[in-house]
């Protein structure tokens, strides 16, 4: 049987080759685990996804199963508790912005009724369909995603510089930018997108 052709970037790691066959790209409307992205996007700033994809069970469990209500009440002995934990990444100014973005996140939904709707906006509430030939075609940022990092740091968020929320957005499959010889790029075509969110 022929070896199915993805997108280079995962290589042969399981946890990373899973991540890339079953999530990466498919578009996401459900908040918390917008929420999830969002925060371990900001986790990843100045490391490899898949430091972060390692501990992602840990960050679960760390913060409240990702739960943006839960996570914006946490307090002082809480940060400190984080710092002690080996099973995430002990940055403090990290660990600060997830609690700041938490409560940023609840603002959101109450001013737009979901995160979902808010962050879609960006992108005409549909997935944008790139061609990439490989990944050397695949930029760091676009303009969609300088447009939403703008908006989220006026709104106060942290760690939502261009480059990180464009992976945001190819993650949660605001955009599909599986190279186009990669078999996921035919299915995340293909998928059923919200037409309302």
């Amino acid at each position: 049987m022929a070896k199915k052709k993805r997108c280079t970037w995962c290589g042969d790691d399981p946890l990373y080759v899973k991540y890339h066959d079953k999530e990466w790209g498919v578009p996401v409307y459900d908040d918390q685990k917008l929420f999830e992205f969002l925060t371990l996007e900001s986790a990843q700033a100045g490391l490899s996804w898949i430091t972060v994809l390692k501990k992602r069970e840990n960050y679960r469990k760390a913060f409240a199963n990702f739960d943006p209500k839960k996570v914006a009440k946490f307090n002082e002995k809480q940060v400190q508790s984080l710092l002690q934990n080996p099973g995430i990444i002990r940055n403090q100014l990290k660990i600060r912005a997830a609690i700041n973005n938490a409560k940023l996140f609840l603002d959101v939904q109450n001013e737009f009724g979901s995160f979902a709707k808010y962050m879609w906006s960006f992108v005409g509430n549909q997935p944008l369909q790139n061609t990439r030939k490989s990944l050397k075609a695949v930029p760091a940022k676009t303009k969609e995603s300088d447009s939403l990092s703008k908006d989220l740091k006026q709104r106060g968020f942290k760690f939502v510089g261009s480059t990180i929320v464009y992976a945001h957005m190819q993650a949660c499959g605001m955009v599909n930018d599986h190279t186009l010889d990669c078999f996921r790029h035919q299915e995340i075509k293909k998928m059923k997108v919200r037409k309302r969110i």
